[in-house]
């Protein structure tokens, strides 16, 4: 808990220095593995005016906070260019650059395998002495020297420069070992040969080219894994800019027109058909019809779009034909702005990362003084030459400092992929984690629980009169006002086809309520206290107005020429999944409170119908802040989840503030996660999936530090003396060392993307 607050502590430091630095994006391309990452950011770290920088290897984008006073982006662009990597400028085509590099990837594996399998088998087979004499005659050693050395100068290329760029960048990296190891192995096998040419046996007969070149190939093909693994772990948001409309169907100078998307501007009229796609975001301004908006809020229910409704682009029109006006368009459409968020989120560590950081800075000296004293007990020691010597580059080659450097960033991102599927936003890496840990969370009644709207829910009449001609009459008398009362009584009087006519003179009485004439008759509408200066109260409907007070409601009574003729009650409406979410962080061991500057009655009414645990009521805007510190004071972990402007200073004080998409821009730059589709359930569906992506994490750096520490000793030669421990664990030939490195590879990558699949409801 401590390690969490000092967290958010840091984070509103570096709010407050983000007020003087200036930000910078660079997209980057070149690098290969989690350790160029950590080389750019050394490098730029190292600059005097920059205060962060962050690379996202999954994404190829590299995020850098700097006085402007001191440099500019042109000079922080060279410094990546000169750590070794290009500087792209323009918008980038994330999906095309990483399969750009996927093909040349394997290009350059298929190039290694195809030159390393005929020398292994050569090799191996002349050891086993399956190829007869001629296999050891001194040309045979010259061909696998000619098989060998593509492998390690071609194939190999970019170890040596990754090696050069990372200690240019005073770090050690893991092209450092795989250089070290394979050069050892190669120059090795040079010395050999040559020495054998002049008929010295001086330094033995036996060559390691295949140990060099296959080391080098098997690398080659995790590196592969890896950028295979990185366009799957963009998926999510690849899949998010596939859904951008191409064309859109525009009315220009009352003809229909087909458009690419880029032609349309802010203000034209495109006509969406059943079951087409629509292209923009923009307003209903004619048509009727459901809109399934799954893809971008995760909601499985089509929306109800009536005229004036707000769609968004890339949704799909249901049933009916809607014309649509374009309001938001290109990089401020939501889906851009959705892709962008999460991009901006990837570039950023999760806490726990950091750790991860510190050891693998220091994890390849230690690693390569262990290979040194391998070496020296048993060259100096034991006095064995070769086996010295292939000790050493088994423990160079079998090390993993790219396991750790994987191990956060492939599963964060990869869960904040999964969140943007599921309409789950989160602003930064540090907030998938802390999510997590909530163990209290303080909801906002209205907009949160509730609908935030008035809405009509009861109708009772008297002396024979139907509910339809009591909203006419009540709705008919409200025409005039704003209130929102009258709003909900005329929006019931549109749902049933009731047509309302204007009044004569009305007469309005602040908050009390309204007299008018209308179709010659005097009508009253207001509460109980208005409507009994004029008429008298039957005790039998002043008890059905107490029960649906008790049920938080508002009850407005209608009096006509002196006699009252029913009660029309209307509330800020429950929403359907408020319960049910609720229940779901109850069962997740979540403690839920409500939040809200209504009356102690009402706000124990709606709790009561929710399964709220704590309510604060009649809490005036500037005191939510103050609650959220109470709660905090007691050493609970707190999100507030809301979605008015009140309610944004309280979002930036919990612990996580998590904002409803459907509330004001204020309330969404405030949180640290919004929820696209404004249902409280993505609040539990957040919670589950930062508990998978955090222990997917934990699983991931257990695995790198378990194969590190097991089996760097025994590549050292620990077991060497145990007769009981397999040949091939005594003896750990380089080519089985780096198998190993390739396969703890593998397992975390595996085990990353497993988080696709994961079940977030």
């Amino acid at each position: 808990m401590d390690k969490l607050e000092e967290t958010k502590s840091e984070s509103v430091s570096e709010l407050k220095t983000a007020e003087v630095n200036r930000r910078a994006e660079f997209n980057v391309s070149g690098m290969t593995c989690a350790g160029c990452a950590q080389s750019i950011e050394r490098s730029l770290l190292r600059q005097p005016d920059v205060s962060s920088a962050v690379v996202n290897f999954a994404g190829g984008n590299v995020v850098v906070s700097y006085d402007p006073s001191g440099t500019d982006e042109a000079e922080l662009a060279e410094v990546i260019r000169q750590t070794g990597f290009q500087v792209e400028t323009g918008d980038r085509d994330t999906a095309e650059q990483d399969r750009r590099q996927e093909d040349h990837d394997t290009l350059v594996m298929w190039i290694g395998v195809a030159l390393t399998l005929p020398l292994f088998v050569l090799s191996m087979g002349r050891d086993f002495g399956l190829w007869g004499p001629w296999a050891h005659a001194g040309w045979v050693n010259y061909l696998m020297f000619a098989l060998a050395t593509p492998v390690q100068f071609y194939v190999g290329r970019e170890f040596y420069l990754g090696a050069y760029r990372s200690l240019r960048s005073r770090f050690a990296n893991m092209d450092v070992l795989v250089t070290m190891s394979t050069s050892v192995a190669y120059f090795f096998s040079v010395a050999v040969m040559l020495l054998l040419s002049f008929g010295s046996e001086m330094l033995g007969q036996h060559v390691y080219f295949e140990t060099s070149a296959t080391i080098i190939s098997l690398v080659m093909v995790g590196h592969w894994i890896e950028s295979r693994a990185k366009t799957r772990t963009n998926g999510a948001i690849t899949s998010l800019l596939n859904l951008q409309a191409k064309n859109a169907r525009v009315l220009r100078d009352g003809v229909e027109v087909d458009l690419p998307i880029q032609e349309v501007v802010v203000g034209d009229h495109v006509i969406v058909r059943a079951g087409e796609q629509i292209p923009v975001d923009g307003a209903v301004i004619a048509g009727e019809s459901v809109v399934d908006e799954s893809m971008i809020t995760g909601e499985s229910m089509p929306i109800h779009k009536p005229i004036g409704s707000g769609v968004i682009g890339a949704t799909i029109n249901g049933d009916g034909m809607l014309t649509v006006e374009a309001r938001h368009l290109g990089a401020e459409s939501a889906l851009a702005r959705i892709v962008k968020q999460v991009a901006e989120a990837q570039a950023t560590k999760a806490p726990i990362q950091k750790l991860a950081d510190q050891i693998s800075g220091i994890f390849v000296p230690i690693v390569i003084a262990v290979a040194l004293v391998a070496f020296c007990v048993w060259f100096f020691v034991l006095g064995d030459t070769v086996g010295a010597i292939l000790r050493m580059i088994s423990v160079l080659i079998i090390s993993c400092p790219c396991a750790m450097g994987l191990a956060t960033p492939l599963a964060v991102t990869v869960g904040m992929g999964r969140g943007a599927e599921n309409g789950i936003l989160f602003k930064s890496s540090e907030a998938i984690q802390r999510v997590g840990a909530i163990k209290h969370v303080v909801l906002d009644k209205t907009g949160t629980i509730t609908r935030g709207e008035q809405v009509v829910t009861d109708t009772i009449t008297v002396a024979g009169l139907s509910g339809e001609r009591l909203i006419e009459m009540a709705g008919s008398v409200e025409r005039g006002s704003q209130h929102p009362i009258a709003t909900a009584i005329l929006a019931e009087a549109d749902r049933l086809g009731v047509d309302t006519t204007m009044p004569d003179d009305v007469q309005s009485s602040s908050g009390q309520g309204v007299t008018a004439v209308w179709k010659g008759q005097r009508v009253r509408v207001g509460n109980q206290r208005f409507i009994e200066q004029e008429a008298s109260i039957d005790p039998t409907l002043q008890t059905r107005a107490a029960e649906l007070q008790r049920q938080a409601k508002t009850v407005m009574w209608i009096a006509c020429e002196g006699e009252v003729v029913g009660l029309i009650a209307v509330a800020d409406t429950i929403k359907p999944e408020s319960a049910e979410a609720i229940a779901r962080l109850h069962g997740q061991g979540i403690v839920v409170s409500m939040l809200t500057g209504d009356n102690q009655h009402t706000a124990a009414a709606v709790a009561s119908q929710v399964g709220i645990d704590d309510v604060m009521a009649e809490v005036l805007p500037g005191e939510k802040t103050e609650r959220i510190r109470e709660l905090q004071s007691r050493g609970e972990f707190t999100a507030m989840v809301g979605d008015g402007i009140n309610d944004a200073p309280a979002l930036a004080q919990a612990d996580v503030g998590i904002a409803i998409g459907t509330g004001t821009d204020v309330a969404i730059e405030a949180a640290d996660v919004t929820l696209l589709g404004g249902e409280l359930r993505g609040v539990s569906r957040a919670v589950k999936l930062s508990a998978l992506t955090m222990r997917n994490i934990k699983q991931n750096l257990f695995w790198a530090f378990a194969y590190n520490v097991a089996l760097i000793p025994i590549a050292a030669g620990v077991l060497a003396g145990v007769e009981s421990a397999p040949m091939w664990l005594r003896e750990l030939h380089p080519i089985t060392a780096a198998l190993a490195m390739v396969g703890s590879d593998l397992v975390i990558v595996s085990n990353a993307l497993r988080l696709r699949r994961a079940k977030v409801d």
